[in-house]
């Protein structure tokens, strides 16, 4: 059974989203809500959730802007998307735009709370954690700052997507896939050296002119992050 998780849900239409938060509630979850994409994002930006369920169709800010926004600034949460849009095409263009899964209405709520449960163990330990530490590397998830020796430390949002994975799962290889389609939402390879140019750049950044290197290269395995030898 999956442990109580924090859950945001982006939905307009309020007699939906009240019965959506109460099944949450009595199924011992946590569930704020936000009737509109921009009070979503900014929910999403300030506080930090293991799932995001949005719906695609929000005044103010659509789901899919919503989504890519969050992306581009680097946030990994998970997010199923709603919709009533349920053609190929158009759950393609949710995953592209971030989503981690595409759910049709009208649903159930059983099949939205298992989908909800898988993205939270998809997360992984410690993807609720808004802080993680490996040694003298920092990296705060709520206000998007790196630090080393106290020192900070500028990134990108892709490089600091992939700090972030790299971090959650420390002293774990990460492999080449993993990275793919949980930084780049890549559920395939597209043989390019995207990979290897982003962790040689993320490694000159975290590593350089300090003591000891953290992010190591495990041959023919991927990568990790860990405080020790190579």
């Amino acid at each position: 059974m999956t442990s109580s998780m924090k859950l945001l849900i982006v939905e307009d239409d309020r007699e939906a989203a009240a019965y959506v938060v109460k099944a949450l509630t009595e199924a011992g979850h946590v569930a704020d809500h936000a009737a509109d994409g921009v009070e979503g994002y900014e929910l999403a930006s300030s506080s930090s959730y293991d799932v995001l369920v949005v719906d695609r169709m929000l005044p103010r800010l659509d789901g899919l802007t919503l989504i890519r926004r969050l992306r581009a600034e680097g946030a990994a949460t998970p997010v199923l998307i709603l919709s009533a849009l349920g053609q190929v095409d158009d759950r393609v263009q949710g995953l592209r735009a971030g989503g981690d899964d595409y759910l049709t209405k009208p649903y159930a709520f059983a099949e939205l709370l298992a989908r909800v449960e898988a993205l939270a163990r998809r997360g992984g330990p410690g993807a609720g954690d808004t802080v993680y530490k490996v040694a003298d590397l920092e990296i705060d998830r709520l206000s998007h700052t790196v630090t080393r020796g106290g020192q900070e430390i500028v990134l990108q949002p892709r490089e600091f997507r992939l700090l972030e994975y790299l971090m959650r799962n420390a002293g774990q290889v990460v492999t080449r896939t993993m990275l793919l389609e949980n930084v780049w939402d890549y559920h395939f390879d597209p043989q390019t050296n995207v990979i290897d140019v982003h962790v040689s750049r993320l490694r000159s950044k975290i590593d350089k002119g300090f003591d000891k290197p953290l992010l190591h290269t495990v041959r023919g395995a991927g990568y990790v992050i860990r405080d020790g030898g190579r």
